[in-house]
């Protein structure tokens, strides 16, 4: 990578702490399993002066799917289940589904449906959907706070409640962002017996070194734990509300006074807090296919088969009507993250294969196996859509490869 080109790197993260669009951020880079670039500016908390640091343990959000995700694959490599398996098999409440009908307008406008499959959960094709997405689904979970906080209560009872709605379309037809993986979490929990951060300890986090992640603050987070901004009035979770203007920075989530302090709810889909460089731990293991060591966590071809398409086309042919901030033209979702299948067609400069996702307060990482390289961004503004940095941030790190 060339030295110069990444000096463009850290210009354009303190000109987004500069522009008061992000308090603070950290950024990762990989080569060929050797570190290429490190760099942080600004703060983790604006109103203490606390710098943001590798240090600082953040809220990933939906960078929590792809760990959920793979924990699940575990689980399939021991026999322990199968991915057509309807997700009934272990969740009882999931036995009767009904789906609501085309052009319906209302939550009671349903007709008998299959359960969705495990498959179909984890490539969010299931049904299911997020109360910030539009639609009559979501409106309906909106009201009931749908959205697996980490003090909405334990995820079994959230699980349950979920099962009680109808389904946005019949699986397996759509794609549509949802709360697929937080049913998968509670699946690991049945089939295993115990809790989902047990599981996700002892088989991934333990063997990968990755010791500051979880889905609660521990004592030694102290104040490293970012605080949480948003430039939206009101709810910044809340998209189909959403109200611009205002403080830029206004402050939704504070270190000394967050729901993770007291965690209940153990979120496979959004519940876990990192550090850059724990995460990076993880996307290294994705670029060795599983490999940790001289060990292997999951298995070459199993990491191999995740980071396929597992769509029918790309996102776009499936007709969503989810947010994202992500192209769909030309990308295709493997089992925990998407997948580029057109560079080209995703108007953002990528590699073919390349694997990538992103969480609600604007993390991203993506693992790209044909220049062998992996990359972390860590800040905490919410919601991840306010600014295009995901694409700015690709054509950068592609422009300072030169070799």
């Amino acid at each position: 990578m060339d030295a110069a080109r990444l000096e463009n790197l850290k210009t354009w993260q303190d000109r987004y702490v500069e522009h008061r669009k992000y308090a603070g951020s950290s950024l990762l880079i990989n080569r060929g399993g050797n570190e290429a670039y490190f760099y942080a500016t600004g703060y983790r908390t604006i109103e203490e002066d606390l710098p943001f640091t590798r240090e600082t343990v953040a809220r990933i959000y939906s960078m929590s799917k792809p760990v959920t995700s793979l924990a699940l694959m575990i689980l399939v490599e021991r026999g322990l289940l199968h991915l057509d398996a309807p997700v009934s098999d272990f969740i009882p409440e999931f036995s009767s589904m009904r789906c609501l009908v085309d052009g319906a307008t209302d939550v009671e406008q349903t007709e008998s449906c299959r359960p969705p499959t495990l498959h179909e959960l984890l490539t969010h094709t299931s049904g299911l959907s997020y109360p910030f997405n539009p639609g009559i689904l979501p409106e309906e979970m909106s009201k009931t706070e749908l959205m697996f906080k980490p003090d909405q209560g334990l995820l079994a009872t959230k699980v349950t409640e979920l099962a009680q709605l109808p389904l946005a379309f019949h699986p397996g037809t759509h794609w549509e962002y949802s709360v697929g993986i937080d049913v998968i979490g509670r699946v690991i929990e049945v089939v295993t017996g115990g809790s989902l951060s047990t599981f996700l300890k002892q088989q991934i986090f333990d063997p990968l070194g990755m010791n500051s992640t979880g889905f609660q603050t521990i004592k030694s987070t102290g104040n490293l734990l970012a605080s949480l901004y948003s430039p939206l009035s009101g709810d910044a979770m809340a998209l189909n509300d959403a109200k611009q203007g205002g403080e830029r920075l206004r402050l939704i989530d504070s270190y000394d006074n967050t729901p993770f302090d007291r965690t209940k709810m153990q979120s496979g889909g959004g519940g876990l807090l990192s550090t850059i460089d724990d995460y990076m731990r993880f996307a290294e293991m994705i670029r060795l296919r599983g490999k940790v060591g001289n060990e292997y966590i999951i298995g070459p071809q199993t990491i191999d088969f995740m980071r396929q398409n597992h769509l029918r086309g790309d996102i776009a042919s499936m007709g969503p009507q989810s947010f994202a901030e992500q192209p769909m033209n030309g990308m295709g979702f493997g089992l925990g993250g998407a997948v580029v299948l057109n560079p080209a067609l995703t108007r953002c400069p990528g590699s073919l294969g390349d694997f990538s996702w992103g969480g609600m307060a604007s993390t991203f990482f993506w693992v790209d196996p044909v220049l062998d390289l992996n990359v972390v961004f860590f800040t905490q503004l919410a919601p991840s859509s306010s600014y295009p940095s995901r694409a700015e941030l690709k054509a950068l790190v592609h422009g300072a490869v030169t070799v």
